[in-house]
């Protein structure tokens, strides 16, 4: 990749994070680039177009930070640490609100909603793997909607971002509720034989009922 189609993808990010995605301009881009704006049309075309490659590029390098630690995770509770962490870092980067000021731009401009979705779905991709192998052999793993299990998570996560925003507290109390889950699971998760063949059935009526 060329240095001026970085310089422009930094940028796109500069901007979004300086005047959100309802301030960005190739004219605001160009600036927090460093060069003409010519030069956002020359590389990719259009606005949209570059928003949208800045987007996937910068949720993609996220991604690939977070793979090795995601990959030692053993437990639904250690996968919640490894969120809180995630959380707090990202949050202190600005990162995350990336994607979310990509999201609310999608809400108005349908050329940016399969884009910004295709970008979230790194995302999804990444923690669906995580919950395939913890959730194997669980009583619960015959049920799950694994994927979209996985688009939950990375839904709430982008949500808890935005949300912890205007209040902090209440952020930090939706990630205790999800701890108190994951210990609920887990206490399901060592029950013996007999009360786990019990519990599926339950769980099986239930489904079929539903």
């Amino acid at each position: 990749m060329s240095d001026t189609k970085q310089r422009l993808l930094d940028g796109t990010i500069t901007a979004i994070r300086q005047y959100g995605i309802a301030g960005v301009s190739a004219r605001t881009i160009a600036a927090a680039a460093g060069v003409n704006q010519a030069l956002v049309f020359y590389h990719f075309g259009t606005v949209d177009d570059l928003l949208t490659a800045a987007c996937r590029a910068s949720t993609a390098e996220r991604v690939r930070h977070w793979s090795a630690s995601l990959e030692q995770v053993r437990s639904l509770r250690e996968l919640l640490a490894v969120g809180r962490e995630l959380h707090e870092q990202e949050r202190e980067l600005g990162n995350v609100s990336i994607l979310a000021q990509m999201l609310a731009g999608a809400q108005g401009d349908e050329r940016l909603a399969a884009p910004t979705a295709a970008s979230l779905q790194l995302w999804v991709d990444a923690i669906k793997i995580v919950l395939l192998r913890l959730l194997d052999g669980s009583p619960f793993a015959e049920v799950a909607d694994v994927p979209g299990l996985a688009r939950a998570v990375s839904a709430a996560f982008i949500g808890l971002e935005l949300y912890d925003g205007v209040d902090r507290a209440g952020a930090d109390q939706a990630l205790s509720a999800l701890d108190q889950l994951a210990v609920l699971i887990e206490v399901v998760d060592d029950l013996g034989p007999i009360a786990r063949r019990a519990l599926q059935g339950r769980i099986n009526r239930a489904t079929r009922r539903s």
